[in-house]
């Protein structure tokens, strides 16, 4: 999460979820998803998907 307010100057918030669910929501759009993916986010890899979907 601290590389989410390095990169971007936000703080992210987690929401405590069930059966280990990991997602990622940014202005309600799914933009990662362990259930989908089968594994957790590599470093870094947030903040370039959201990098990619600022454009």
């Amino acid at each position: 999460m601290a590389e989410l307010q390095d990169a971007f100057g936000v703080e992210a918030i987690l929401h405590k979820g069930d059966d280990g669910i990991y997602d990622v929501v940014v202005d309600g759009e799914l933009l990662f998803s362990k259930h989908e993916v089968g594994r957790f986010p590599d470093e870094g890899e947030i903040v370039e998907r959201l990098k990619a979907k600022r454009g």
